[in-house]
C-alpha cells in the first residue's frame, strides 16, 4: 500500500507532537495518514468511462467515449458500441484532448481596443460583451436593414446562431465554407442529375471497381469511410485513380491516370461517349430510368478518345482501358463523388458528368454502387421564420439573377463584393462563428478589406484563429467535449452486413465550467443575444440540452438524453435494406437549359500556367483538419510543415534538392508570408506543385501553429466562380519558388 501525506495533515501531525500528547494519542494519530492503492504510471485504474461523446476534430463525427480521472479527461477512444467507427479513432480524434486543454484556448469575452488585424485585447464580462454585440448589431439593422449583417458559420455549434440570424433577424447573407469552398457544386450537380445530393455513401466494401477522381483517401482520413475503402480493396476491388499526383490512393491503384489538372471533365466525357458509341453502358437501367439520353449522347459525341487524350495529356489507350474496366464490372462500380470539389470554377459540370457516368453504368442502388443508406428519423428543431420573406427579397443571388443552382445561403463573392462596393446594398456587420474566412476564402486581401469596412465584427470560436485578429468582440465557446448540440445518426458502415440504424447525441465528457475560464455554449450565447436584440419571444429552447431533447423526442421510437445515457450514448435499432433503390437519371436537363446553362455536361478549358510557373494544387494530411488543428501539439509534432511537392526533373533543372527551404510567389505577385521545405519526387507532373492546406497561421496567439509552413490560401488570389452554383474554384493560381531571395522559374 502506498501512503500519501498531505501538507495539511503533516502540519496537523507535527502539531500533535509539539503539544507533547500522550503516546497513546500519537498512535491514534495514525488516521492522519491517507492510504491509496498503488497505481503504476500509465495505468487507467481509477478512471471513469464517460459515454456520449461525438468527435468534431473533423466533420465525420465519430462516436467516442472518454476516460476521466479526477474530473479531467485523460483519454479518448472509439465507442465500442458504435456500428460506424467502432473502437477506432484517427490521430485527430485521439488528439482532441490537446484541444480541450490547449493553453492558447479562448477563455473570456474580449474587446479589441486596438486595431483590426493588430488587436489589443481587454477582458470584459459576458454582460458587457453581449450588450455591446446586441447594441451594435441592432444599430446595423436600424441603419441598413437586416440584410446589412452577414454570418460566416461553420460546425455543428454554429447551426443555432446561423438559423437565428437567417430566420429571425432576416439576413440572407449566410456563407458556409462547407458549401461555397468545398462540396456545394458536387451536391447540387447530383441533385440536378439524380435527384439526391451526393454524400460519400458509395458502397466501396462490395464494389468490384472503385473509381477516384482527385480523391486521395488515406491522406483524407474519416474512419468509417476509410474502413469501406480498405475493405473494398481487401475484397479484391480494382482501383482506378485519376490524379496529377502520386497520392496515397494512387500508390494502391491498378490504374493511375496522371491527368493534366483542370481537364477531368474532358476525360469523363470521352469515357461516356466511348461507352455510348460501343453500347458498353447499362442499356436496361438507362432505358428504364434515363431522361434525355439520346440528346445527351448527341451533346457529347465530339468527345472522342483522341480528343480527350490531347486535352488531358493522357494516352488514348489508357482512357479506353478505364472505360472498359468500368463497363466490364458494371453495375458493381463505386464512382466516388469526392468531397472537396471547388477546383477550377467549372466544377458543377464535372460533378454532373460523374453522376451521369454512374447512371450510364446503372451503378445506383446496386451492390458496390451509389447506395443511399436509410437512416433513422429524427425530430426537427429550428427558430421560427418571421423574416423569411424579407430574407428572400434581399437575396443577392436573386437580385443579380445568377447562380441559379446555388447551395443554401449566399455565394461568398456576392457578399464580399456587396460589402466592398455597397451595391446593391451595404453590408456593415459580420458575425463569424467557428469559421476562419482568412484561411477558407480565397483572395485574402479582399477578405481583409471586407472586414476593415465593417462597422462591427463579432467572432465566436474555441481557438484564436486568424479571423479572431479582426474581431471587435471575441466570444469564447466551449469545445465539442464540453457541450450538447449535435445528433449523429446513420447505419452500419458496411451496407451488406446486418441492417442496423443508430442515433447518438453529443453529450459533455467533462464539465464545461471550471475556475480558469468563462466559456459558454452557442445556445446560451445566442439566446442572450436574442433577448438583448428584442427577439426573446422567439426562443424555443432555453438550453442546448433542451434543444437536443426536442429533436430526440421526434425520433421513431421516441428517445431522450436520459435514455441515451442509459444506452451508453448510442441507440441501436433494426435497419432497412438500402439496395435496389433506383433513381432517375437526368442526362439532358431542360431545367439547366432554361436557366441558361449547358443541358449536358460540358468541358470548359481552364487557364494554363504561364511560362516559369506551375499550377498550385492542395489537399489534406491525415493528421490535420485544415487550419483547425494546426495548434494541436500532438498533431503538430507529427507534421510541423507542409512540404511543397516538386517534380524531380524540374528540381534538378532548378538546382533544388529535397529539404531545401523555399518561399513561394504567385503569378499575381503575392508572396508567401513564410517558408517551407521542398519535397522532390517523381510522383507529380512537372506543370503542378502540391502542398497540404491549412498551414502558415499568422495569429501569434497560436503559439504552436503560428508561422509553421506556408498558407496556401494566401497564394490563391485569383479564384474563379462556378457559374451554376457560385462556389469558388481555387486551383487557378500559379506559383514559382524563391530561394535565398532569388525567384526560380519552374520549367515546363
Amino acid at each position: 500500500m502506498a501512503v500519501k501525506m498531505t501538507r495539511r495533515r503533516f502540519l496537523q501531525s507535527t502539531g500533535c507532537a509539539a503539544a507533547v500528547l500522550p503516546f497513546a494519542n500519537l498512535v491514534q494519530a495514525d488516521d492522519s495518514f491517507v492510504k491509496y492503492p498503488y497505481v503504476s504510471p500509465g495505468s487507467m485504474a481509477g478512471t471513469q468511462t464517460v459515454t456520449g461523446g461525438i468527435c468534431e476534430m473533423c466533420f465525420w463525427r465519430c462516436q467516442v467515449i472518454g476516460k476521466v480521472r479526477d474530473g479531467k479527461l485523460v483519454k479518448l477512444e472509439g465507442n465500442p458500441k458504435s456500428i460506424d467507427n467502432g473502437k477506432s479513432l484517427c490521430a485527430r480524434g485521439n488528439a482532441g484532448i490537446k484541444l480541450l486543454y490547449d493553453p492558447d484556448r479562448l477563455k473570456y469575452p474580449l474587446k479589441n481596443i486596438g486595431k483590426r488585424g493588430a488587436p489589443k485585447w481587454k477582458r470584459i464580462s459576458w454582460d458587457e460583451a453581449l450588450d455591446e454585440c446586441a447594441t451594435r448589431l441592432k444599430a446595423t439593422i436600424d441603419k441598413y436593414g437586416p440584410q446589412g449583417i452577414t454570418i460566416f458559420p461553420h460546425g455543428s455549434s454554429a447551426v443555432y446562431p446561423m438559423h437565428f440570424f437567417e430566420h429571425v433577424v432576416g439576413t440572407p447573407n449566410n456563407s458556409e465554407a462547407s458549401f461555397f469552398q468545398c462540396r456545394g457544386a458536387r451536391d447540387l450537380a447530383y441533385l440536378a442529375t439524380l435527384g439526391v445530393p451526393a454524400g460519400e455513401e458509395v458502397d466501396m466494401p462490395n464494389a468490384k471497381v472503385i473509381f477516384l477522381l482527385g480523391s486521395h483517401l488515406g491522406e483524407n482520413v474519416h474512419v468509417s469511410h476509410l474502413k469501406r475503402y480498405l475493405k473494398g480493396l481487401e475484397n479484391g476491388a480494382k482501383l482506378i485513380v485519376v490524379d496529377p499526383r502520386f497520392s496515397a490512393a494512387a500508390a494502391k491503384a491498378d490504374v493511375w491516370v496522371k491527368i493534366k489538372p483542370g481537364t477531368d471533365t474532358a476525360f469523363l466525357l470521352a469515357i461516356m461517349n466511348y461507352l455510348a458509341e460501343n453500347e458498353k453502358y447499362n442499356v436496361e437501367y438507362v432505358d428504364d430510368n434515363g431522361d434525355g439520353f439520346d440528346d445527351f449522347c448527341e451533346g457529347i459525341a465530339h468527345a472522342s478518345l483522341s480528343w480527350a487524350a490531347k486535352i488531358c495529356d493522357v494516352p488514348e489507350a489508357q482512357i479506353k482501358q478505364v472505360a472498359d474496366m468500368l463497363s466490364a464490372d458494371m453495375p458493381h462500380v463505386a464512382i466516388h463523388p469526392g468531397r472537396h470539389t471547388s477546383w477550377y470554377g467549372n466544377d458543377f459540370q464535372r460533378e454532373r458528368a460523374m453522376a451521369c457516368l454512374t447512371g450510364m453504368l446503372g451503378a445506383i442502388g446496386s451492390v458496390g454502387g451509389f447506395v443511399r443508406p436509410i437512416g433513422p428519423k429524427l425530430g426537427r428543431f429550428s427558430w421560427p421564420t418571421p423574416m423569411k420573406e424579407h430574407a428572400e427579397e434581399y437575396s443577392l443571388r436573386r437580385l443579380a439573377k445568377v447562380h441559379k443552382f446555388s447551395p443554401p445561403g449566399t455565394p461568398t463573392d456576392l457578399i464580399r463584393n456587396a460589402a466592398l462596393t455597397g451595391q446593391p446594398y451595404p453590408i456593415k456587420a459580420m458575425v463569424t462563428w467557428g469559421q476562419n474566412p482568412i484561411q477558407t476564402v480565397p483572395n485574402q486581401a479582399q477578405t481583409i478589406a471586407m472586414l476593415e469596412q465593417m462597422d462591427f465584427v463579432l467572432v465566436c470560436d474555441v481557438m484564436p484563429t486568424d479571423i479572431t485578429m479582426y474581431a471587435d468582440i471575441l466570444l469564447p465557446e466551449v469545445s465539442y467535449l464540453e457541450r450538447y448540440d449535435y445528433i449523429k445518426r446513420g447505419t452500419q458502415w458496411d451496407f451488406a452486413e446486418e441492417h442496423q440504424q443508430y442515433i447518438a447525441a453529443r453529450m459533455p465528457l467533462v464539465a464545461p465550467e471550471t475556475k480558469d475560464h468563462e466559456r459558454k455554449d452557442s445556445v446560451w450565447i445566442t439566446n442572450e443575444l436574442a433577448k438583448r436584440m428584442g427577439y426573446g419571444e422567439h426562443i424555443k429552447a432555453k438550453s442546448a440540452e433542451e434543444m437536443v431533447d426536442i429533436m430526440l423526442a421526434g425520433a421513431k421510437p421516441t428517445l431522450s438524453l436520459k435514455q441515451l445515457r442509459a444506452e451508453d450514448g448510442i441507440h441501436l435499432q433494426e435497419g432497412e435494406d438500402p439496395y435496389d433503390v433506383e433513381l432517375d437519371v437526368v442526362f439532358y436537363s431542360e431545367a439547366l437549359e432554361e436557366a441558361g446553362y449547358p443541358p449536358v455536361p460540358t468541358y470548359t478549358e481552364v487557364p494554363q500556367p504561364p511560362a516559369g510557373y506551375a499550377r498550385l494544387v492542395y489537399g489534406r494530411l491525415p493528421v490535420h483538419t485544415f487550419n483547425r488543428t494546426q495548434n494541436n501539439v500532438w498533431l503538430h509534432q507529427e507534421s510541423t510543415l507542409n512540404p511543397v511537392w516538386l517534380n524531380e526533373q524540374s528540381a534538378k533543372k532548378m538546382g533544388l534538392k529535397d529539404g531545401d527551404m523555399v518561399e513561394l510567389v504567385n503569378d499575381q505577385g503575392v508572396k508567401s508570408r513564410t517558408a517551407t521545405v521542398v519535397k522532390v519526387t517523381p510522383g507529380i507532373r512537372s506543370d503542378t506543385v502540391y502542398m497540404a492546406h491549412g498551414y502558415g497561421s499568422m495569429n501569434p496567439a497560436l503559439t504552436v501553429g503560428v508561422g509553421a509552413g506556408v498558407d496556401d490560401q494566401s497564394l490563391i488570389s485569383n479564384p474563379s466562380i462556378d457559374p451554376e452554383t457560385g462556389t469558388h474554384g481555387m486551383r487557378n493560381n500559379f506559383v514559382r519558388f524563391i530561394k535565398d531571395g532569388k525567384e526560380l522559374s519552374i520549367p515546363a
